[in-house]
C-alpha cells in the first residue's frame, strides 16, 4: 500500500501521556449503521460514554444507506463500500491510505481506535503509523472461525496471518476475554490488555418482563427457550434443533440473517421474531426462562450479558467468551462443545427445576450490576493512556535499532520482602547520586528502593545488603557476588548489570546471557524472589554505537525473566530515561533525579502502593541542585581510557558499601514508636 503522501502531522505533537481533559478519538468501525451487530453496539456505547466524559470523537466506518440514529456529537466520515457476496449485511470499504491520513489529519486525534479491524482497519492502521499516531485495536470477531466455518479452508490461514500482522503491527490489543488473549497470543500478539463489553443494566433487567408477551407466545404456560443473535452458520444456530420437542417448552429464536429460512424449515415449531432492538429486545429478554447460546466461535458473547442483566439463567458452549461470562452451576450451566445431548440436559435441568431457576436468575442478575458501559469505557480511556506512552516507546526503539518492548512493565506483585540484596555495578552502587550523602559516599537506586520496602513493612526488621561495585562484570556476578548473596539467605535480590560487557571489544553475547541467566537460576532455585533489570542508555549520539548490543541483551532478559520466573524492570520501556537531565555529567551514570525515577519504577514493578505518586512527591520535595563541573572530555573520557590501556578499572580496591546487612526502619517500628 503506498503511504508516501501521507505526510507527518505538522499541526499537533502527540503528548507522551494523556493528561486529563479533551481526549480526541478517531474510531474506525469495519461495521456500522445501519446494520446492527455487536460491532455496532458497542461503537455507540463507547460514542455516547466518550460524549458524556467530555470528550471529542470523529467516526470513519462503511456506508451502507440512511444513519438516523443519534452518534452522540461523533463528526462522522461514511465511506463508499462494497457488500460481501455472500452476506449483504457485511461491507468491505477500500479506502486510499491519503484518503484516511487526510481524515486523520483534520481531526488530529491523540489515538485512532480500530473497532474489530479488518479491511478498513489494516488501512486505518497503514495511515496511522504514517502519522505517528497511537492506535489501539479493538479484537472482537474471530473471522479465522468464521473462514472455517464457511468452508473456506484455504483461506484460515491467510486470514489467521492477517489478524496476526494487523495487532502486531497496532500499538496495543484489547481483548474481551481469557480465550481471546489466549488465542491472539498463540498468532503471536504481543501487548494485549482485557477489555470486555459493558451491558445496561437498566434497559435489560427483570423489571421489563411482559406477562402479556408471555401469554401469547406460550399460552398453555410452556417455559420459553431464548435465543438472540444474528442467524448464520458461525452463529451454529441450527444446534437448537437438539432442543425441539422439548416437553413443555416453547423456542423463541430473535434475529435475523441468511440462515432463517433454512432454520425456519428445520425448526417449524420455534417462534421467529426478527430482528428487534432497544426496549423490544429488552422486554423478549426478560420473558425468556432459560437462554441457549451454541456459537462456538465467540470472542466475548454481549447477549449472554444481557440474558443475565435480564435475570435469565445462561445454557452456552464451554469454549471461547462465555466461559468468562456464564458461572456453571451458579448463574447457568457451561455444556460440551459440540454435545448437543448435554446442552439439551442441561437445559433440561432449568427447565424443570423452578427453584433453581429461580437462585439461577438472582444470581445472574447480581452478577451484571459492576458491568457498565460508564465503567468500561473509563478503563478504555485508560488503556488509550497506555497506547499514546507505548507508541512513543517504540519510536524511540525504531531509533535505538531494537524490537519493542512487551509492554510499560511486566510487573507482579509477590508478596513481603524482608531482606534485601542488590547485586551489580556502578548503576546500583549509586556513583554520583550524593543526594544528603556524606562527601565520598552514593545513594542510589537501590538504597532508595530499600527504604520504600521497608516504609511498607508493618513488621520488622527489614535488612538490606548492597553487593554492587563499579566497573564490575557479568562474571564478577558469577565468581563474587551470587556465592556471597546467597549466603545471606535473602527472599529478594535485584540484578541490574551488563552495560559494561556490551561497551567493550567484540562482546560474546550467548555467553554473557547464558551466566546472567545461571545467575537467576541460582537464586531462584533457593525460593527468593529476582528482581531483573533491562540495561538503558541516554539520548545521545555516542551511545548508538552499542544500541543494538543492548536491544540484542535485553531481549534476552525479557525471555529470562518469564522463563525463569523473574519479576522484570524493563527500564528500556521507560522512554524518560535516556532523557540527558537524568543523567550525571558524565553521561554514564544517573544523576539523583535518574537514581529516583529506577527507583519508583523498581518499587511500582515490585507492587508498591502509589508508587507513581509518591516519585511525583519526591522529586518536588528534593530536586536536583547539579552543578556542571569542568568538561566531560578531561575529567570523564580521557581518564577512562587511561585505566583501560593501563588494564585497571575504577571499581580496584573498591569494597561494597554494605557487604552485610544493615536493618531499616519499617512502619510497624514508626507506628510502634509512635504509640510507645
Amino acid at each position: 500500500m503506498n503511504i508516501a503522501n501521507v505526510g507527518p502531522v505538522t499541526h499537533r505533537s502527540w503528548p507522551a501521556t494523556l493528561h486529563p481533559g479533551v481526549v480526541r478519538v478517531a474510531l474506525l468501525a469495519e461495521s456500522f449503521l445501519p446494520h446492527m451487530n455487536g460491532v455496532t453496539g458497542s461503537v455507540l456505547h463507547v460514542l455516547r460514554h466518550l460524549a458524556e466524559a467530555g470528550h471529542e470523537t470523529l467516526v470513519i466506518a462503511p456506508k451502507a444507506g440512511d444513519v438516523t440514529a443519534d452518534l452522540h456529537g461523533a463528526r462522522a466520515e461514511l465511506l463508499r463500500s462494497v457488500p460481501l457476496p455472500s452476506y449483504p449485511e457485511v461491507r468491505v470499504v477500500f479506502a486510499r491510505a491519503a484518503r484516511l491520513g487526510a481524515l486523520l489529519r483534520d481531526f488530529g486525534p491523540d489515538v485512532v481506535h480500530l473497532a474489530s479491524p479488518f479491511v478498513l482497519g489494516w488501512q486505518g492502521l497503514a495511515a496511522a503509523d504514517a502519522l505517528k499516531i497511537p492506535s489501539v485495536a479493538v479484537y472482537q470477531t474471530d473471522v479465522v472461525a468464521y473462514a472455517q466455518k464457511y468452508g473456506l479452508p484455504h483461506a484460515t490461514a491467510l486470514v489467521a496471518g492477517h489478524v496476526a500482522r494487523l495487532h502486531r503491527r497496532a500499538t496495543l490489543t484489547l481483548a474481551p476475554s481469557s480465550a481471546s488473549t489466549r488465542q491472539l497470543e498463540e498468532l503471536g500478539v504481543d501487548r494485549i490488555r482485557r477489555w470486555g463489553r459493558g451491558v445496561d443494566a437498566e434497559r435489560f433487567a427483570p423489571e421489563r418482563r411482559d406477562d402479556a408477551w408471555r401469554e401469547r407466545i406460550a399460552p398453555q404456560g410452556q417455559r420459553i427457550i431464548g435465543y438472540v443473535g444474528r442467524l448464520a452458520p458461525e452463529k451454529q444456530v441450527d444446534d437448537l434443533r437438539a432442543l425441539a420437542g422439548m416437553p413443555g417448552t416453547r423456542l423463541v429464536i430473535v434475529g435475523d440473517g441468511p440462515s432463517r429460512p433454512a432454520l425456519q424449515k428445520a425448526i417449524p415449531d420455534a417462534v421467529f421474531t426478527g430482528h428487534l432492538s432497544g426496549d423490544t429486545l429488552a422486554s423478549v429478554m426478560a420473558g425468556f426462562d432459560v437462554f441457549v447460546h451454541p456459537g462456538e466461535s465467540e470472542t466475548f458473547g454481549q447477549t449472554i450479558q444481557e440474558a443475565l442483566a435480564s435475570g435469565v439463567p445462561v445454557v452456552a458452549t464451554g469454549v471461547g467468551g462465555p466461559l468468562d461470562l456464564v458461572r456453571s452451576s451458579v448463574d447457568g450451566w457451561l455444556y460440551k462443545p459440540g454435545d448437543l445431548d448435554d446442552m439439551r440436559e442441561r437445559v433440561s435441568d432449568l427447565v424443570g427445576d423452578e427453584s433453581k431457576r429461580r437462585a439461577f436468575a438472582r444470581a445472574a442478575r447480581e452478577a451484571m450490576r459492576g458491568r457498565t458501559w460508564e465503567a468500561l469505557t473509563g478503563d478504555l480511556v485508560t488503556h488509550y493512556q497506555d497506547a499514546v506512552a507505548l507508541r512513543r516507546i517504540d519510536d524511540n526503539m525504531l531509533l535505538r535499532g531494537g524490537p519493542r518492548p512487551s509492554g510499560l512493565s511486566a510487573s507482579r506483585t509477590r508478596g513481603r520482602w524482608m531482606r534485601f540484596v542488590a547485586l551489580g555495578d556502578s548503576l546500583t552502587e549509586g556513583l554520583c547520586d550524593a543526594s544528603r550523602m556524606p562527601a565520598g559516599q552514593f545513594r542510589g537506586w537501590a538504597d532508595r528502593l530499600a527504604e520504600l520496602l521497608a516504609h511498607t513493612s508493618d513488621v520488622g526488621p527489614f535488612r538490606y545488603a548492597n553487593l554492587a561495585v563499579r566497573s564490575r562484570r557479568v562474571r564478577h556476578l558469577i565468581d563474587e557476588q551470587i556465592p556471597a548473596a546467597l549466603a545471606l539467605e535473602p527472599d529478594l535480590v535485584s540484578i541490574l548489570i551488563g552495560a559494561n560487557d556490551l561497551v567493550g571489544p567484540a562482546p560474546v553475547l550467548p555467553a554473557i546471557v547464558a551466566e546472567v541467566e545461571s545467575a537467576v537460576r541460582a537464586v531462584r532455585r533457593t525460593g527468593a524472589d529476582v528482581l531483573l533489570v533491562t540495561t538503558f542508555l541516554p539520548r545521545r549520539a555516542a551511545a548508538r554505537l552499542f544500541a543494538r548490543r543492548f536491544a540484542a541483551y535485553n531481549v534476552e532478559l525479557r525471555r529470562i525473566a518469564q522463563e525463569q520466573g523473574a519479576i522484570l524492570l524493563d527500564l528500556e520501556a521507560v522512554a524518560e530515561i535516556g532523557e540527558l537531565p537524568l543523567w550525571a555529567d558524565d553521561l554514564v551514570h544517573l544523576r539523583s533525579s535518574g537514581h529516583r525515577l529506577v527507583a519508583y519504577r523498581a518499587a511500582e514493578a515490585l507492587g508498591v502502593p502509589d508508587a507513581a505518586a509518591l516519585l511525583g512527591l519526591d522529586e518536588a520535595l528534593h530536586a536536583d541542585a547539579d552543578v556542571v563541573r569542568g568538561g566531560w572530555l578531561t575529567r570523564d573520557a580521557l581518564p577512562w581510557v587511561w585505566r583501560r590501556v593501563r588494564g585497571r578499572t575504577a571499581g580496584d580496591g573498591i569494597v561494597p558499601k554494605h557487604d552485610g546487612y544493615v536493618e531499616l526502619p519499617t512502619r510497624g517500628d514508626r507506628e510502634s514508636a509512635r504509640t510507645s
